[in-house]
């Protein structure tokens, strides 16, 4: 059988297994923002300042040099504040207006998915356009250009990025909602993710072991291509608008 004929049976395919069930999970990674420009910061894009992503994104990096690390959030802010939400992002927003048990679990922390629309979502990384005081504990959004480093309006304690550092764990109500979610779900959509960044892939496999049919989507294999069930290599923009009625 051709490739495009393969890839034509397995859309009709999944456009069934969508069409039956009632609850429904997609996981996201980096790749789907990529498509709207977002940088990955990793691999090439890891380096900035001759500073590596693993070493400024670290609870020891903050405490160590706290302007610094705001220096590299602020740039990577507004390299973000422009991007908008590209066809897969809409295309998943869609989805959750069609199945109301449908839930995002995203690895993104730019804010694309909420942009889009998608309003059942779990940021399981946070965001970065969210800010935390290291004091008081106080979060707010906040996309206006900060101080350097900011401070928190009700007691002066220093703000931080509320995003999940490396050696930091994951919130566990959001990390619970998410193993949750992929336990119950039928269908569930991977999306744009490498497949290796823990605990974040574990999701798929507790999907695979709680009897979800599962799609993933990527423009190149990862370690759980061989284990999904059905596998559509490409752009996420271009592939889940076709999944949709």
């Amino acid at each position: 059988m051709k490739q495009t004929d393969m890839s034509r049976k397995i859309l009709e395919q999944a456009r069934e297994r969508l069409d039956q069930a009632v609850e429904i999970a997609a996981l996201t990674g980096a790749g789907i923002s990529a498509e709207s420009g977002v940088p990955t910061f990793r691999g090439a894009d890891g380096l900035w300042r001759q500073h590596r992503m693993e070493d400024l994104a670290t609870p020891e990096a903050f405490q160590r040099d706290p302007r610094l690390v705001w220096t590299w959030y602020n740039w990577r802010r507004a390299l973000i504040a422009d991007k908008t939400p590209n066809p897969g992002h809409l295309a998943l927003a869609r989805l959750e207006r069609l199945k109301p048990a449908f839930q995002l679990i995203t690895q993104n922390v730019d804010g694309l998915h909420q942009l889009a629309g998608s309003r059942n979502l779990l940021e399981i990384h946070g965001s970065i356009w969210r800010v935390r005081c290291t004091v008081c504990g106080q979060r707010r959004i906040e996309r206006n250009t900060l101080a350097n480093p900011p401070s928190c309006p009700a007691c002066q304690g220093l703000l931080r990025p509320d995003v999940v550092w490396f050696g930091e764990a994951l919130a566990t109500d959001r990390l619970d909602a998410a193993f949750r979610a992929v336990s119950q779900a039928e269908v569930l959509l991977v999306v744009g993710t490498s497949g290796l960044v823990q605990p974040a892939a574990s999701l798929a496999w507790q999907a695979k072991r709680s009897g979800a049919w599962i799609l993933e989507i990527n423009i190149e294999p990862t370690p759980f291509s061989e284990h999904a069930d059905a596998v559509l290599p490409g752009p996420a923009g271009r592939i889940l608008p076709q999944l949709l009625p």
